[in-house]
């Protein structure tokens, strides 16, 4: 029997999502954080960044979320690769995050994977 449950998103950092992560594969279910560059209410597209690196998110299936460029957004979804270096978020989850510090909380998702790899070493020792 297939299972039909919602996978959490895996947190991952705009930079870190390029071609050659093991991330960047189709359905896979990821949340990302980064400031709105822009917004097509025609399309629902809209395009964060974070540093150099942008990624475009399918807005259409979210509701009662304001956007507004140059605030920063999470979203949680699943990618849909379009071409090899292409893809777009498909959100379900989308959520204002103004006053997130990027630079504290970049440091924060390192300290919690460095603590997943420790735990997990500790457990098979």
């Amino acid at each position: 029997m297939a299972s039909s449950a919602i996978k959490h998103g895996e947190l991952v950092a705009l930079q870190e999502l390029d071609s050659s992560s093991p991330l960047f594969k189709q359905g896979a279910s990821l949340r990302v954080t980064g400031k709105l560059q822009e917004y097509c209410v025609g399309t629902a597209i809209a395009t964060i960044v974070d540093g150099s690196v942008s990624l475009k998110i399918d807005t259409q299936h979210l509701r009662d979320l304001n956007f507004r460029v140059g605030s920063i957004y999470q979203f949680i979804g699943e990618l849909l690769i379009q071409s090899d270096t292409d893809a777009v978020l498909q959100a379900r989850v989308g959520r204002n995050v103004d006053g997130i510090d990027l630079n504290l909380y970049h440091q924060s998702m390192h300290l919690q994977r460095q603590f997943e790899v420790d735990y997990m070493r500790t457990r098979t020792t």
